[in-house]
Parts: structure tokens; sequence; C-alpha cells
């Protein structure tokens, strides 16, 4: 070691902390890399990220490489240190230079690159598995019985590294994450459709459904003159017909099929009505979103009737109301739009007691608690566990309720203030 010169002990250690800093920047750069990118780049047939692929396969074989050659440099990088530091101060010198080396290593062979390597991991990660793969062929043998040690110990444990292939799946709160941190990679509109998408899973026909009592239908036992009122009204284009009440349901009505009977409204036949409906279609009350809109399809229906555990009609689910769910509000009718919920000049809103709390807290960026009853009606009802007379008032979180109407039971309108966190103040 005498006859070395400073010179190239220095040149061996120069490339020994830049073989330190490769291994640190490949092992960052393989283990921060977008695994959804890579897998649609080695789809596209990339060789770079088909090659990265092959070798994330088996992450315990790779990070024995990547350390093995890591702390293999460092450990000679050392050595040569010792030497240079005994040839140039002799021992008293061993441990400043050691101290060097540390600060050294850390700054330009572990902190700059893995910096470098977690800004930029899918450029490095692509250019150094040219070098990675032919090196893991070269130290297999040695990585080999690394991992064979390594993972022993580790099956003691119940752990076997390699059993399984790494999980990639999402769930669906980690896929609403992804979608909500694309950020302008995604347009906002079309962003709002994918976490409409995967709400649909999380909520079922009960939270959009008109409710029992807010059906519009035709009572075939009501009189001539009711009937074509409501006819000659009825935005609606497929309406229930019953008879009396709407358990007693006979079909739904399609409109485009009324001319055949109302030639002349002043002769046609209540009766006849039954004859042109369609049999109705009857939805499990808590059936989800997603499952309803794949029956929907399937059965190439646009409504169905939502009934309990007893067959008692609940209410009505359309197939317009799960895509707006989706797409949110398109119908073009002004009357219809936001009919349940009226803005007042001093801040306040009001609105019916039939309004369902997921459209509330939707409109109005809410977040009244909707994991128990669904209607703001089945809500006040079940916090005063009592029918409340107009007048009464209520404290809901942030929420200031007072009731300012209630008829047969139920309440109908509600008058509701946001008060600020802060102070209580209305906001």
């Amino acid at each position: 070691m005498d006859d070395i010169p400073l010179s190239l002990l220095f040149g061996i250690l120069i490339v020994l902390i830049l073989l330190s800093a490769f291994f640190s920047s490949a092992e960052t750069s393989m283990m921060t890399l977008n695994r959804y990118r890579l897998r649609h780049m080695a789809k596209d047939l990339h060789r770079g990220a088909i090659l990265v692929s092959k070798m994330l396969d088996r992450p315990d074989r790779l990070l024995g490489l990547l350390l093995f050659g890591n702390n293999l440099v460092n450990i000679f990088a050392a050595s040569i240190v010792t030497i240079i530091a005994i040839k140039l101060f002799g021992e008293i010198g061993i441990l400043p230079a050691s101290l060097i080396l540390t600060a050294v290593i850390l700054i330009f062979g572990e902190v700059a690159p893995k910096t470098l390597a977690a800004t930029h991991p899918e450029r490095i990660a692509l250019l150094f598995v040219y070098i990675l793969l032919p090196l893991s062929y070269v130290l297999y043998p040695f990585v080999w019985l690394i991992n064979q040690i390594a993972n022993s110990l580790l099956a003691l444990l119940g752990i076997k590294p390699g059993a399984e292939k790494r999980n990639l799946s999402l769930s669906s709160d980690e896929l609403r994450t992804v979608v909500d941190e694309a950020g302008k990679l995604i347009p906002r509109r079309h962003k709002k459709m994918l976490l409409g998408i995967l709400d649909l899973s999380n909520a079922t026909v009960e939270d959009i459904m008109v409710s029992r009592n807010d059906i519009v239908g035709i009572n075939i036992n009501a009189t001539h003159a009711d009937i074509v009122e409501l006819i000659s009204h009825c935005q609606h284009t497929r309406l229930p017909v019953y008879r009396d009440n709407i358990d007693n349901i006979i079909g739904i009505l399609h409109v485009r099929y009324l001319p055949r009977i109302l030639k002349n409204l002043d002769e046609f036949i209540p009766e006849e009505l039954a004859k042109i409906t369609r049999e109705p279609y009857f939805v499990p009350l808590g059936t989800p979103l997603h499952t309803q809109l794949l029956n929907f399809q399937r059965k190439k229906g646009r409504i169905g009737l939502v009934v309990d555990e007893y067959g008692v009609i609940q209410g009505l689910v359309t197939l317009e109301d799960i895509l707006e769910e989706i797409v949110g509000e398109f119908t073009t009718d002004l009357q219809l739009f936001d009919q349940d919920i009226q803005p007042q000049e001093d801040g306040s809103y009001i609105i019916k007691g039939s309004a369902m709390l997921r459209d509330i807290n939707k409109q109005l960026d809410w977040d009244l608690p909707g994991d128990g009853p669904k209607t703001l009606n089945g809500l006040i009802l079940h916090r005063l566990e009592d029918i409340p007379e107009v007048g009464t008032s209520l404290r809901l979180g942030d929420f200031a309720l007072e009731i300012t109407q209630a008829v047969d039971n139920a309440v109908k309108t509600v008058q509701i203030r946001r008060l600020s966190r802060e102070n209580g103040t209305n906001r």
C-alpha cells in the first residue's frame, strides 16, 4: 500500500463515492416510482419500464443487490480513507478522516442523490435499470446468499417475502385521493363525475328516492276531472297508476301512450289507462346505487318503486336520479330545480321537510348528519323524539333550525341558519 500514489487513492475514493451515490439514487428511484405510470408504460412496450417491472416483481432481490453494492463501496471507501490518513498524518489522522468521510458520503453519497432520485424517480430508474439488471446477474450468488439468510430470519416471524405478488390495487377511498390530487391533469368537471361514480357505492336508493308522500301518480278511482287535470299539467314522462293508494299499484304509464286513449279528454275512460301500463318494477330498500344502475341497465328500465322488507312502497327511484349523482343536475325546468331549498335575504334558507339530506349537503356544501334518517323531517323527528310544533327551535352542530310549518304529524318547512364555529353568530 505504501507504493500506491496518493493521486490514485484519491481517484479510487472519488469513484467509490460516485458508486455510493449511484446505489443510493437507484434505491430511492426504484422504491418511489409511480407503479401505475410504470404499468401503463410497460403496456405500451416501453423496454425500460418492462425491465423495471421485472426487477420490482422481487423487491427482496432488488433491495439485496442495492444494499450489498452500497455497503460494499462504503466499506471500501472507509478503507481507502484510512490508508490516505495514515499516509498523510499517521494514525492520529484516522479519526478526523473518518468524520470527514462520513460527512462526504452523507452529503454526496446519500442525501443529495436520494433527493434527486425522489424528485425524478422515473427518469433515473428507467436509465439505471440497464446497469442494475446486468449487475444483478454478476452479483447473483452473493445477493442470493444474503437473501436466503435474511428471508430465513423473516420466516421465523411468519413473513415470507416474495410469496405473493405486490398488491397494487386501490380501495375506493384511495382512488378518491388519487382523483382529488390529480390537479389539472383531470378537468374539474370530469373529476366531479369520477368522484360521483365512486360515491355510488356509498349511497343507496333510499338516499335519492322520491318519498312515498311525494310520488306523483294517477289514482284510477279519482274523478274524471282530477285525472284530466293531472295528465294535462304533469311534467313527468312516467307515472305510477294505482287504485286509491300507492300500495295498490297497477303499473307504470308512459305518457307517449296517452294519445291512444286521449283523442278526446272529455270522453276517455280512466279504466283504459290500466291497459297501456307496464308492469311495475320493485327495488328493495337499501340497494346500493351502483347496483341499481346496473339493474336498470340489465332490465332496460328507467323507474322503480322502492319497497321495504314487508313489500310496502316507501318511495320511487329513477335512472335520471342516479345519473344526476354522477353528472349533476341536468333538468332544464327551473320550477323543479332547487324547489325544496329557498334562500332568504338574511342568509338563511327555507327548506322543505321532505328534502333529502344528501341533496341539501350537496347543493349548499353543508355537513348535516346523513348516516341515519335520510330526510330533513326524519332528522328533526329523530333528534327531538317528538312531533314539534311551529316555532320550535333546535341546534344541530353548526346549524340553527326553526320549524316554520308542521302539518299532519310531519315537519313541512324549516328555516335553517348556519352558525360560525368561532362565536355562534350567523354566517
